[in-house]
């Protein structure tokens, strides 16, 4: 089993998210389960790499040939996969992957992790998408999408996709049992709304 991580490649100014993303890291390791994470040896996507490695777990990257040449690429992964384009990066690392968490961190973090939950929603995969809240860094975001399903922009079956906790254990266990929804009925909804 692997699971990606999106994360900053900035580690923010609290050591919280270090520690944070470092926990989450050993803890995967030490159940067994690989790390799929973006290649980079900066930030919080350096922190994550140089954990699960010293627990002794799997760690494979996957960077942009245009990242690989400013030398952010980590060279002590298990794998490092160098792709031609952000798109292929994404692509890659969601067919690597058994699941997604994503950890603090910025545009690029908030990009893939809606990539993903959309490709979800529209069944392109059925894998569990988590967040990591540290110290509360997901809440704004939560707020705006109960904003967006209180609005009808986002069905409640969708929106209850986003898993959540402050506890590496306990969002696994939230993976774990995840089963994605029926992309069959919601057509069926939308079409039935539509007449």
């Amino acid at each position: 089993m692997r699971i990606a991580i999106y994360c900053g490649a900035n580690g923010g100014f609290d050591p919280l998210y270090r520690n944070a993303a470092a926990d989450l890291a050993s803890f995967l390791a030490r159940e067994g389960i690989g790390l799929v994470y973006g290649g980079g040896n900066v930030g919080l996507m350096g922190t994550i790499a140089d954990a699960a490695l010293a627990a002794g777990g799997q760690v494979i990257g996957v960077i942009p040939q245009s990242l690989m040449e400013k030398e952010l690429g980590h060279g002590g992964v298990s794998e490092l996969h160098v792709v031609r384009s952000m798109h292929e990066r994404k692509q890659m690392m969601v067919d690597l992957s058994d699941g997604f968490i994503a950890l603090p961190g910025g545009f690029g973090t908030l990009d893939e992790l809606f990539e993903t939950l959309t490709w979800l929603q529209l069944s392109f995969h059925g894998k569990p998408v988590g967040l990591l809240n540290v110290n509360g860094f997901f809440d704004g975001l939560l707020l705006f999408l109960d904003h967006m399903t209180s609005q009808g922009f986002l069905k409640p079956e969708h929106r209850g996709c986003v898993l959540v906790s402050s506890d590496p254990a306990e969002l696994l266990a939230q993976m774990r049992s995840f089963r994605a929804p029926d992309l069959g009925k919601w057509i069926e909804k939308m079409i039935s709304a539509e007449r």
